[in-house]
């Protein structure tokens, strides 16, 4: 094969110069990335993959089980004043310390928290964007960058349903969307009141389920509502929210001259995958002139799947948060907040006369004008790059798979006799815990003692690398959850991992009764 040759604008090589001319008088400039250094960026950057492909190829379970003492001590006796002399060796001291000892998501038995394997066209794109370094808060720092992360958005509204009017930008994941999403609703629902901000926040409510992700809530605070703004709507049997309980608690608040400023509805609980009644939801909201926000941080790829139908009435929403992160199987961080009228953005536009202008309003593209952060990565590319190259009915079959894996999963469950489900599975996740054979729940502390089996299993199963499984709390009851993310898991993989949490529970039962 001929070798590639790279050359810079005049068509003279690169790299030919700087081994001819006179080494720079700041030394350490030779590191940075420029047109003169890029075959030192191809060596080194070749390196770290390699790197990179030994340990994912060479992962023989999702963990090693490392403890914070034993790999902290490690870390701590790095001297960070006496730099190694070269990547070479600061990318195998970090193979060491970080690969060695890093948790796998790609690995089919890691089945712990909403964490994806990525695909590869993204991890591809990902180093086009840090090579160049984009910032995504002016034009004139980003250029293209920012007209394919403005198709993208429109490519996910027009998905949503959200009509022409919609907006959107990218965000670092869905706790800073949501974020964003409570503050553009409360500085809608404060803009014709007057007074003090503080005096205009009082009595404004935001209802989200019993099940909504605790960033509603940080939210709240960090708004200057507290968290006792946040009312908490109490879930039915499958864990969505109950749609005649929102609408009593909607409905006595404003009795009470209280103002419903927003209605949260979760498109993909944490724990469950539950989606709640997004068109009943967007109904009330309208007939309180409430903001309607769906977080669809993990149901997003409901919107590319079979089935997009469990998303019905999503499209009713004044925000939607999304998460590719999660089932678009993109690297972290790829978020996006998409607004069904783009104008109100301006309801966090700020403006700066060495940055964004307001004379220039309007006439520049400039995401500053709709975003949380200043400085920002152009994470769009590598959404663009997967669409290109896979397409999105493509990556929507890999999270139907994840569909019908935790369906088999709950069957799995639900089989056993040491095993108990908590509820359906409804998107990937699977809620079940480990009841030990002739366990009596009237005994003396039986409660308390299945809650703590619960975390032994778990730790147990992270401490020998074999599998990850998270845990969570059902009224009161301790459990374990698979969340399936991996469509490379197999029947084989669920097994497995079924058996060592029943085999983690019987020798803990047996060790805690002798």
């Amino acid at each position: 094969m001929t070798p590639v040759s790279i050359t810079d604008r005049t068509g003279v090589p690169l790299g030919a110069a700087a081994s001819a001319g006179p080494q720079h008088p700041l030394a350490a400039a030779n590191q940075l990335l420029a047109g003169e250094t890029v075959h030192q960026f191809i060596a080194e950057s070749g390196a770290a993959t390699l790197l990179a492909a030994s340990a994912v190829a060479g992962a023989r379970g999702p963990s090693t089980g490392p403890t914070p003492e034993a790999l902290g001590a490690r870390i701590d006796a790095v001297d960070l004043s006496a730099p190694l002399g070269g990547t070479n060796a600061a990318l195998t001291e970090a193979a060491d310390l970080y690969l060695k000892d890093a948790v796998y998501f790609h690995h089919p038995r890691y089945q712990a928290h909403l964490n994806c394997p990525v695909l590869i066209p993204a991890v591809a794109a990902e180093a086009l964007v840090t090579s160049v370094n984009s910032s995504m808060d002016t034009w004139d720092q980003s250029a293209g960058a920012t007209l394919i992360e403005r198709r993208l958005t429109r490519w996910t509204a027009d998905l949503i349903g959200l009509g022409t009017d919609a907006d959107g930008i990218f965000t670092s994941g869905g706790t800073q969307s949501n974020l964003q999403a409570m503050l553009i609703a409360r500085n809608h629902a404060v803009a014709s009141r007057t007074g003090s901000l503080p005096e205009r926040l009082a009595g404004l409510r935001i209802y989200a389920s019993a099940d909504s992700h605790f960033s509603i809530s940080k939210a709240a605070t960090l708004l200057g509502m507290g968290e006792d703004a946040v009312v908490s709507v109490p879930t039915d049997s499958a864990h969505r929210m109950d749609a005649a309980a929102l609408r009593s608690a909607v409905e006595a608040d404003a009795a009470a001259g209280l103002t419903p400023m927003a209605i949260v509805a979760t498109a993909g609980t944490t724990d469950f995958g539950a989606i709640d009644p997004l068109a009943a939801c967007s109904a009330l909201a309208g007939e309180h002139g409430a903001w309607f926000h769906v977080d669809a941080a993990y149901g997003c790829g409901l919107l590319i799947s079979r089935h997009r139908d469990r998303l019905a009435g999503i499209e009713g929403a004044d925000s939607v948060t999304v998460d590719y992160h999660k089932s678009f199987f993109q690297p972290i961080g790829s978020s996006a907040l998409l607004l069904a009228d783009g104008a109100n953005f301006g309801h966090i536009t700020h403006y700066s006369e060495y940055l964004n202008p307001a004379g220039q309003a309007g006439t520049v593209p400039n995401q500053v004008d709709k975003s949380l952060q200043t400085t920002r990565r152009f994470d769009a590319l590598k959404l663009w790059v997967s669409l290109r190259s896979m397409g999105a009915e493509a990556i929507g079959a890999l999270f139907d798979e994840l569909i019908d894996l935790a369906a088999t999963a709950a069957s799995l469950v639900a089989a056993h006799p040491e095993l108990e489900l908590a509820a359906e599975a409804q998107l990937s996740t699977v809620v079940f815990r480990f009841v030990p054979a002739g366990h009596d729940d009237a005994a003396p502390g039986a409660a308390i003692a299945l809650n703590a089996l619960q975390d032994e299993i778990r730790a147990s199963l992270y401490s020998s690398g074999e599998a990850m499984v998270a845990a969570t709390t059902v009224d009161g009851a301790r459990h374990l959850k698979l969340t399936l993310l991996n469509p490379r898991a197999t029947l084989a993989d669920l097994e497995a991992v079924l058996t060592a949490v029943v085999v983690a529970g019987a020798r803990l039962t047996e060790e805690a009764a002798r």
